[in-house]
């Protein structure tokens, strides 16, 4: 009888080892093909949407694409040798990672490097680098940092530092965000740090209380400018300023109604042409859904669809492999699909006009660097289920 559960046992082993190797296999390559066609995809769609601002400041057509082609190979070189870097390396990269992001997030505020953007001082000029947002390095440093924390045993040894610590770091970064005046992109970390706090499995008590103690000053800081209030009540009462807050909204719902099924061909949209401000940045998916229909639309969601279920689907099948990388993978998915969400919302008068851009399409160096390097780590930590399942 131990011989025939003994020879189950080896062939329930057997199947489920063939299983992992076969989907480990998959997933990563698939992930590998949505990630080069969204860059792709951007960067044709960003070149439709920038043009005509590129020429009327007497630059060449190309050039916010060419700017944003750059970006993309460097982080497509970083990606690279992010694969090749072993897994201790990048947890003990942990901590200096939250410490050089402090450091920058100081320089930006309090040094001459800071360099201040229609009123929000958030990019940081260094010598030998090009400009850059070090908010976007604070996300990825503190998702990398927490699944450190959370996935640590010897962290855990200490009970108290084990929830007074990450909860610190939090609430560090968020206040040095909002220094800068990106309202918005704080209450997006706080999103973030939420969903990595709950995977880390920290009690839901302290995260209500911690929350608790945030909603009062959140509140009262959001009212703190009038810019803010004038944002919220336009968003609530279209009316009362259609011209002035609220016409870059009314723009973009009428750029998406002008697309239709099919939309009007890439490169034949009008709203780009001056009636939609800034239309390659925050407001690029109308122009878009302007030229390429509901039926573009539709597959740039499913291109979003498959990264989340591939990310998360990869972070389960880790779960009881890796904790580390599970939620550093949980992390990453997390901030690019509620990225992806919010502009969505934004761009549809769901919500009021935000500052969160829309991955992988709208112009920003700095952010598709970024996205572009956590690609790389994600598709590291989704490689572990298949090197794992070739052990």
């Amino acid at each position: 009888m131990s011989e025939m559960h003994e020879r189950d046992y080896n062939d329930y082993y057997r199947i489920e080892n063939e299983k992992i190797r076969s989907e480990g296999s998959f997933a990563p390559f698939t992930f590998l093909c949505t990630v080069i066609i969204l860059i792709c995809a951007g960067l044709l769609m960003l070149y439709s949407a920038s043009y005509p601002e590129a020429i009327s400041n007497g630059q060449p057509h190309y050039y916010f694409v060419l700017r944003q082609g750059i970006f993309a190979l460097l982080g497509i070189a970083c990606a690279a040798a992010i694969y090749f870097i072993p897994m201790k390396v990048i947890r003990l990269a942990a901590i200096p990672l939250v410490v050089i992001s402090a450091v920058f997030m100081l320089l930006t505020s309090f040094s001459p490097y800071g360099v201040t953007v229609l009123g929000a001082r958030r990019w940081l000029d260094l010598p030998l680098l090009p400009q850059f947002q070090p908010s976007e390095l604070v996300k990825l440093s503190v998702i990398i940092f927490l699944s450190w924390w959370f996935s640590s045993t010897r962290t855990r040894k200490y009970i108290g530092w084990y929830y007074v610590v990450p909860l610190a770091v939090i609430l560090i970064f968020t206040g040095l965000i909002l220094m800068q005046r990106a309202y918005t992109t704080g209450i997006h970390f706080l999103i973030l740090c939420l969903a990595m706090c709950v995977a880390g499995r920290l009690r839901l008590r302290y995260i209500i209380i911690a929350l608790a103690f945030l909603c009062v000053p959140a509140i009262l800081y959001m009212l703190s400018e009038g810019y803010r209030v004038r944002r919220i009540a336009s968003f609530i009462f279209p009316s009362l300023d259609p011209q002035g807050l609220n016409w870059q909204v009314n723009m973009s719902l009428s750029a998406i109604a002008e697309g239709g099924l099919f939309g009007k061909g890439i490169g034949n949209g009008v709203y780009k042409m001056g009636l939609l401000p800034e239309v390659q940045n925050d407001f690029i998916l109308s122009s878009i859904i302007e030229e390429t229909g509901i039926i573009g639309f539709t597959f740039i969601l499913l291109l979003f669809f498959f990264f989340a279920l591939l990310g998360y689907r990869g972070a389960g099948r880790l779960s009881t492999r890796d904790d580390f990388a599970s939620l550093v993978t949980i992390g990453i998915t997390t901030m690019i699909v509620t990225q992806v969400v919010i502009n969505i919302a934004v761009v549809t008068g769901l919500l009021p006009p935000t500052g969160i851009p829309l991955p992988f399409f709208s112009q920003g160096g700095t952010n598709l660097f970024i996205v572009i390097v956590e690609c790389g780590l994600m598709y590291k930590m989704i490689s572990i289920v298949r090197k794992q399942g070739d052990e």
